[in-house]
């Protein structure tokens, strides 16, 4: 799937700045019944900045191509997900 070098310029700037939001809530993240740092306004802004950033990178994906729910990965990574089949109490399996 896609590298980090094959990111257009907007994907990597896109990419870097929910990283780079993300990890500052994540780190100032109350704990302990303490208060949070952050004023509602604050919040409210944040939550707008990610959400814009993920409809931007929606919009890149299938511009590109890509299915929405298409993550990167390696060629060679094996899927995190498998196909199960089930049957019906008393049916056999084909």
């Amino acid at each position: 799937m896609n590298t980090e070098a094959e990111l257009s310029k907007e994907q990597q700037i896109m990419r870097a700045m929910r990283k780079t939001l993300t990890s500052i809530v994540r780190d100032a993240a109350p704990r302990d019944g303490m208060p949070s740092p952050f004023s509602p306004d604050t919040v409210e802004n944040i939550r707008m900045c990610l959400g814009l950033i993920s409809a931007r990178e929606a919009e890149l994906a299938e511009s590109l191509g890509f299915s929405r729910n298409e993550r990167p990965g390696y060629s060679d990574e094996e899927p995190t997900a498998k196909t199960m089949q089930f049957v019906p109490p008393g049916k056999k399996l084909n």
